[in-house]
């Protein structure tokens, strides 16, 4: 089946491109006191911009030793073509003698997506694992090497200290780039993991989750001392608004998780996102709880109203890369970026490698 004429791609792997472990790098911890081989098990799950002409990967990179299968810290690789690439010796992104070590230690930090700012510098959305929970987390940097770290995505709001992830900030094209967009004056975001939700921001750093009033008369009180015994009005109850759904029988039957940030196009906003397949309501032509890319379009003007879906996988896991790894039958996109008239799409491959597909740009 054809890909719907709004969707980006069709896409085609690149394999010429392929990030693996990189156990030579070391790195001396600064909260664990000891050298390790950072990247020396996993690199995989990155976030891509273009910066002065070249690509620019934050790449998830596991060492072998901590105790959640292993530390995960943020790298840096870039690239002249979009296809080879050099990993930097060093993490840029990682757990420290700071003010956020009990939120990233001992996991680590996950999953990078990142965006240019549109009056200069950059954004960084990753999951700040403790070894129980992840949480959203927000960094910026003039120049993609040096972070300042700014906690909780959502702190200030009821969902600070909530699981969350998979932050994708809406961008647009500005000379060729994909740059941070605002829509009603604010900067948007999907996020989450099993439902995708949104988020709106003033200055891409504290983000407040989108809401809907659940209704006033759908909770009810056992408490016989209450006026109203039987049946409570709570005027002003939030939940989150969730904007996509797994769908049964689909390659996205088990979860949606927002991929690479979203892209505004003539037809609308595309997000690519991630589907996990149900190991009885999935795909029958995939294998169960595997991950692949699909994409949601959603009005240009309205950020939280989507319009359609792709009913196919953009990639299927596929050969050893895909199909064998840290986690099996994954193909779980991250980053995209325009680079020299074409889409380059970066996913992780198997939790393990990074992969890259191509497209024209239409």
């Amino acid at each position: 089946m054809s890909d719907p004429s709004w969707a980006l791609g069709p896409f085609e792997r690149e394999p010429a491109m392929g990030i693996r472990p990189a156990p030579e790098l070391t790195f001396d911890c600064p909260v664990s006191g000891e050298t390790v081989a950072w990247a020396a098990k996993d690199v995989f799950n990155p976030g891509a911009v273009v910066h002065e002409g070249r690509v620019h990967l934050l790449v998830r990179a596991e060492d072998a030793v901590g105790r959640y299968a292993g530390v995960s810290r943020i790298g840096l690789a870039t690239s002249d073509d979009g296809i080879h690439f050099e990993l930097e010796p060093e993490p840029v992104l990682h757990p420290d003698d700071d003010a956020w070590q009990a939120w990233e230690w001992p996991g680590g930090c996950e999953d990078p997506r990142v965006v240019e700012a549109p009056d200069g510098g950059f954004v960084c959305t990753y999951t700040a694992f403790d070894g129980k929970n992840g949480a959203l987390f927000v960094a910026t940097s003039p120049d993609l090497r040096q972070w300042t770290k700014h906690g909780p995505a959502f702190a200030g709001t009821r969902y600070a200290k909530s699981t969350s992830k998979s932050g994708a900030v809406l961008t647009e094209v500005v000379d060729g780039r994909l740059v941070a967009a605002r829509r009603d004056g604010r900067y948007w975001m999907y996020w989450g993991e099993g439902t995708a939700a949104a988020a709106s921001s003033t200055d891409l750093v504290r983000w407040e989750p989108v809401t809907y009033e659940a209704g006033r008369d759908r909770y009810l009180t056992f408490d016989p001392a209450s006026p109203g015994f039987g049946l409570e009005r709570v005027p002003g109850h939030h939940e989150l608004r969730p904007l996509l759904f797994p769908r049964r029988g689909r390659f996205d039957s088990l979860l949606v998780e927002p991929g690479p940030p979203a892209v505004t196009t003539d037809d609308g906003i595309v997000l690519i996102y991630n589907g996990a397949n149900h190991w009885e309501d999935g795909d029958p032509s995939l294998p169960a709880f595997s991950y692949q890319p699909g994409q949601a379009l959603f009005d240009q003007q309205d950020p939280l109203s989507p319009i359609a879906r792709t009913t196919e996988p953009m990639l299927r896991p596929e050969g050893d890369d895909e199909e064998r790894g840290q986690v099996g039958n994954v193909c779980f996109a991250q980053g995209l970026v325009l680079h020299r008239d074409r889409w380059h799409l970066y996913y992780g491959m198997a939790d393990s490698r990074i992969g890259c597909a191509t497209a024209p740009v239409r």
